[in-house]
This record gives structure tokens, C-alpha cells and sequence, in this order.
């Protein structure tokens, strides 16, 4: 926190109550200000400098298309440091429950429309290269490194056809709208309003319309039944004028979630591993639930259903409550 005061010092807040307000996955720390009953936060990246640029650069695009994306208040791209707009510490998950998702997912739902709208010119292209680099995570640092898992060559080649079936059915849907990358109930923020904040967007791409819709809707941290699931996914194929079958929307949505969550086995893998971050292991059940069951529901996949039925998760490290 010395840091982020000594900056603080150099600026207008300088006089402003600072209080430690979360971090993330990356080395970006988020700290509250206050000053009465105003409140604002302050993004520390400068360990991170380089995110700065596509976090503005993204904040602009989901603003022009009336996304509830934090106004930025003051910038210092030279040290590091924004201070953005507070929209208070109620995330998505801290308030779904059974009686009320439907609400709070067609209101995430909608954003999601929203955000689709957004220039995605020159943003990252999700093509078929950087499909199976993100899948390849999960045979390096979830199974191998993890699990310590050597696969056979019948089960190396076996994973590679199954994983090139993936990306053909992803890349079949619509393309070239703008993702988030990260769409989830700890990312979706409730403000004091009721209104739906979206953060944490600044490594968004150009892919797929499925893509976000899998994030919110298969989360990793809350599970609701995957009938109603489906249901949510084809009022958003509704909403988004996506012209597509029932059972041909749902397969597009469940290989873009099987995509996202073989990448995820290895991300949350390579957070503890390389990074020393044991606090996403306790998600891997939910993830590989997730792999599995979708898998399981198409001839193509079961394969890699069969594969991962066999894998026994270790212990958690004792370090692992919180993220």
C-alpha cells in the first residue's frame, strides 16, 4: 500500500481515506478511496504496465455503446495507476441465488447484447491458432505438470482430433463480435443502483457470440441446473437476432464452453504452479464437471469425457482458502 499512498500524494486524492480493496488473477491490486460517503477505486498496474492501454483503449469502446464500464476519473499511464468510478462491493455472486438468476441473468444477459455492439476493430482475433494455444494449457499444466499424467500415443492423438473438433465447431458459429474474455459473477458488479457494472475487461478479443454467454452462464464459481441454463442461452440467441435451431445454438455453446474450460484446467493449474497461486484450485471440480458433462453429450467428445472420468484431483494445498 506505500506504493499506491505515495502516488495518491502526488494527485488531488492525496487527502482521501485508502483502504485495500481486492486483486486478481494478474498483478493489478485494486485499493478504495473515501472521503465521506464518496467512494472511488484506484487500480494499481504498475506492475502491470502494459494494461493500461487496452483497459482504456476497451473501457472507451464499451462506453460508446452504453456498457455500465467504471468512468475514469484520473490516469497516470507513466506510474501505473487509474482511479476509476465505484460500483461498490456487491459482485453477481453475492447475490444470485435460486430465486432470483433468472433476473440478474437477464440483465447480464442483456449487457452481453450490449457489448456485441462494441467496435471490435483491431481487438485480438480469436482464430483457430490461438484456440488450440489456450487448450493446449490444459495438457501441459493440468495434466502433465499437475497430475503428472503421461498420456499414450493413441491418447495424444485421440486429444488432438477431439480438440481440432472443438475449435471447427466454434469457428462455425458467427464470428467477429467483441468478448470480454472473462464474463462471470465476480466480474459482473450490482451497484448501490441495482444496476449490472462490468470490469475486468481489458484482455477482450474479436470472437465468437457464444464465447461470453458460456462465461456467465457455465461460471465457475455458482452452478445452477443446466436445463435452465439452456433456456437462458437460447433467450439470449433470441435477443441477439442469431439465426440458429435450438440443438444447433446449444452445440455451439457447449463446444464454446468445453473450449473455455479445457483452457481453464490449465490456467488455474499454471496460477498455482508457476505463479504461486493456490487460491483457483478449489474451482477445478466445478471446471472439470463442466469439461466432462459437455463432452459427455456429444459422440465427437466423448472421448476426452472417458480421459478426464479418470482423473483424481489432489489435495489442496492448505493455503488455498480465497482468492
Amino acid at each position: 500500500m506505500h506504493k499506491v499512498k505515495a502516488w495518491l500524494a502526488k494527485t488531488p486524492y492525496r487527502d482521501w481515506e485508502v483502504e485495500v480493496a481486492s486483486a486478481d488473477a494478474s498483478f493489478r491490486r485494486y485499493f478504495r478511496l473515501r472521503r465521506g460517503r464518496e467512494k472511488l477505486i484506484v487500480m494499481d498496474a504498475s506492475l502491470e504496465k502494459e494494461s493500461l492501454d487496452p483497459f482504456l483503449d476497451v473501457t472507451g469502446r464499451l462506453l460508446g455503446v452504453d456498457v455500465k464500464a467504471p468512468q475514469v476519473y484520473l490516469e497516470d499511464r507513466d506510474e501505473g495507476f487509474l482511479v476509476l468510478e465505484d460500483f461498490g462491493s456487491r459482485s453477481l455472486l453475492n447475490v444470485l441465488n435460486e430465486a432470483n438468476f433468472d433476473s440478474y441473468y437477464g440483465s447480464a444477459i442483456d449487457e452481453i447484447v450490449k457489448m456485441q455492439a462494441a467496435d471490435a476493430e483491431g481487438l485480438p482475433l480469436y482464430d483457430k491458432a490461438f484456440l488450440h494455444f489456450e487448450m493446449d494449457l490444459m495438457k501441459t499444466w493440468f495434466l502433465e505438470k499437475y497430475l503428472g499424467m503421461t498420456l499414450s500415443e493413441e491418447e495424444e492423438r485421440m486429444l488432438a482430433e477431439v480438440l481440432d473438433t472443438i475449435s471447427e465447431t466454434v469457428l462455425s458459429q458467427p464470428q467477429g463480435v467483441f468478448v470480454h474474455r472473462d464474463f462471470h459473477s465476480r466480474n459482473i458488479m450490482v451497484t448501490p443502483s441495482d444496476e449490472t457494472g462490468v470490469i475486468d475487461y481489458q484482455d477482450a478479443m474479436k470472437g465468437a457470440v457464444t464465447y461470453d454467454l458460456v462465461s456467465l452462464l457455465k461460471d465457475l464459481y455458482i452452478r445452477f441446473e443446466p436445463e435452465e441454463m439452456a433456456v437462458l442461452a437460447l433467450r439470449f440467441r433470441d435477443r441477439a437476432g442469431i439465426v440458429a435451431d435450438d440443438a444447433t445454438f446449444l452445440k455451439w455453446f457447449d463446444f464454446m464452453g468445453l473450449q473455455r474450460h479445457i483452457k481453464v484446467l490449465g490456467i488455474f493449474a499454471r496460477l498455482w504452479l508457476r505463479d504461486g497461486k493456490p487460491g483457483y484450485l478449489g474451482d477445478l471440480p466445478l471446471t472439470l464437471r463442466y469439461t466432462i458433462e459437455a463432452a459427455n453429450r456429444y459422440e465427437e467428445t466423448k472421448p476426452l469425457a472417458a480421459l478426464l472420468e479418470r482423473v483424481t484431483l489432489p489435495p489442496l494445498p492448505s493455503d488455498s482458502e480465497g482468492k
